[in-house]
């Protein structure tokens, strides 16, 4: 595992000779730490960044928040058609993103009274180029209701007899009693969902077209020539891009284990 974040580090150390010469050595010939400032130079990599933040952040706090919901309902309130709407829940966890990617363009796409559209969604782009696009498709997934719905089911039936003794109702229940319990679960659907989020290459690429909506995994094809690749910076490049995910995962990751480990003892 992390044999590649090492050949990664010393690649994005090396000279652009070496790859002229063909040579295949694990360590730099020379070492050439101004890498980093020249694949930092070679686009707009704070508009890139700013994108990427703010996506990631939005779909990461309407995700916890809806996934945790749905979970919840499904774990602790009894009504006709739960099992079948999960069984069907989890049939999606089999589609792959590339099999629904063309209807969700074409809803992006006509969505009413926007990007130029009128009221039946004809003439114009809808949330294609948007934030829109890149954020609500990832407020909820069949993963993180799964997830949360595992982790819900180990509370004790006691906390609904009591929260609805004292006159709470199901929301309030769950705003007030479970989410405040719910911080190994936050830390895991946290991670994932960034994880997943900030290291988006397929979906930036369908929904955005202009410059200004890239993100840094977009950002990264500028290495990407027509006739050689500029693996040192892409190397460099691509370091500073994993960075935050990397210590995310080493601030969160005491949480992140004990989710995994609470949700995989209760079916």
């Amino acid at each position: 595992m992390v044999l590649p974040f090492v050949v990664m580090i010393f690649t994005s150390f090396k000279g652009d000779e070496e790859f002229s010469l063909g040579t295949n050595h694990l360590l730099p010939m020379n070492w050439h730490p101004e890498n980093f400032m020249r694949a930092m130079m070679m686009t707009d990599w704070a508009t890139y960044f700013k994108n990427s933040v703010v996506v990631t952040c939005l779909a990461v706090i309407g995700s916890l928040f809806f996934n945790s919901l749905a979970g919840y309902t499904f774990a602790r309130l009894a009504f006709k058609g739960r099992d079948v709407l999960f069984i069907i829940l989890l049939i999606g966890l089999m589609v792959p993103p590339q099999v629904t990617i063309i209807p969700q363009f074409l809803i992006m796409k006509s969505i009413p009274l926007f990007g130029g559209n009128d009221l039946f969604g004809q003439g114009g782009t809808g949330w294609l180029d948007s934030y829109y696009a890149l954020v609500i498709p990832e407020l909820s997934g069949s993963f993180g209701i799964f997830l949360a719905r595992q982790f819900y089911l180990q509370f004790p039936r006691a906390l609904d007899d009591a929260a609805h003794m004292d006159g709470a109702g199901y929301f309030r229940t769950f705003l007030q009693i479970y989410l405040p319990q719910s911080g190994p679960l936050m830390a895991t659907l946290g991670i994932f969902k960034t994880v997943s989020v900030w290291n988006d290459f397929f979906h930036p690429l369908i929904y955005t077209t202009s410059e200004t909506m890239r993100t840094v995994q977009l950002g990264l094809q500028v290495f990407n020539g027509e006739y050689r690749i500029q693996y040192n910076l892409l190397m460099a490049a691509t370091l500073i891009v994993s960075l935050p995910l990397i210590a995310m995962f080493f601030i969160f990751q005491k949480q992140f284990i004990k989710s995994l480990v609470s949700s995989s003892v209760k079916g």
